[in-house]
């Protein structure tokens, strides 16, 4: 995962982020920023204070100074990148903002992105080089302006208590750590929601592949939040009526084993030398419906030296 826009939004509302704060939202409430959607542009929709937009949009300032406002992360996380999006804004985009970040609403806040130029009606996105765990960002802005949405980029960071030896816990979970790493389609829907929390909200929730007319099947690649004894495997097919899958299959793989990856801080599953052990052999599928099978006990193998 090279480009940064591949992890996890750590700031999307379907997570639990929030805009928390901000010291004016006079055209475009804050709310706007963490909003999974897309932006749209409504051309005629005005409201009693001015052209209706699809975003965070502070008035004309007339006096020294910039504005802002604060996102609690759905998730603890360590960011990786950001993208601030203008879609829509072309004559009242920011010239610059920039970025901080804490793990505890009332600080300290720690600096991750300098002031940087914005470009209007554009996705600005901007890589972050910090290792520490944070919940809030800061969003400055300069000197005011409109921004569509504040996405995130990140890999969550759990409170370690969450993951204890010996406790019943959702391994693959995104709140636990977990991130899904590849997958073989996403023509209708993205990987990330394989593991979401809470239940699906829809067809737009899930993972969904476009139909598949040659041999072959489609898959998806998990990395679990830790390492762990693996005892029941739900699959959900939820709101997935003529779409869904006719059956599945879990395969597992430690890759401490990996020679490749040995050394590596940073393991890759869908490397070549990865050996896989099924855990649960092609059982079928129901459309619309929670499955829940119960794997085969599979212990992880001690981590080498």
């Amino acid at each position: 995962m090279n480009d940064f826009t591949e992890l996890v939004d750590l700031a999307s509302e379907r997570i639990g982020g929030a805009a928390v704060a901000a010291n004016d939202e006079f055209f475009a409430p804050k709310e706007n920023l963490v909003k999974t959607t897309k932006p749209i542009f409504l051309e005629h929709e005005y409201t009693d204070r001015g052209k209706w937009m699809d975003g965070w949009e502070t008035r004309r300032r007339r006096e020294p100074g910039h504005d802002w406002c604060v996102v609690r992360l759905g998730l603890p996380g360590v960011i990786r990148g950001v993208t601030v999006d203008t879609a829509y804004f072309k004559g009242n985009f920011p010239e610059a903002c920039s970025l901080e970040a804490a793990e505890d609403p009332d600080g300290p806040w720690t600096e991750i992105l300098v002031k940087s130029s914005l470009s209007g009606d554009a996705e600005n996105p901007f890589p972050v080089h910090a290792e520490s765990r944070f919940t809030h960002v800061k969003l400055h802005i300069y000197p005011d302006g409109g921004v569509a949405r504040l996405r995130v980029y990140g890999l969550v960071a759990p409170d370690p208590a969450r993951l204890l030896p010996g406790a019943e816990v959702d391994l693959a979970a995104l709140e636990n750590g977990g991130l899904v790493v590849g997958a073989s389609d996403m023509f209708f829907g993205a990987r990330h929601n394989l593991i979401l929390p809470g239940p699906p909200l829809g067809m737009h929730d899930g993972w969904e592949t476009r139909r598949r007319r040659g041999p072959g099947h489609d898959w998806a690649v998990v990395r679990l939040g830790a390492p762990g004894s693996i005892r029941r495997i739900d699959v959900d097919t939820t709101h997935f009526k003529g779409n869904a899958p006719g059956s599945c299959s879990v395969e597992v793989a430690d890759t401490r084993e990996s020679a490749q990856t040995r050394e590596s801080a940073h393991n890759d599953p869908l490397a070549p030398d990865v050996r896989w052990r099924e855990i649960l052999p092609q059982a079928p599928l129901r459309a619309n419906e929670l499955h829940r099978f119960e794997a085969r006990a599979l212990d992880p193998p001690p981590a080498r030296p």
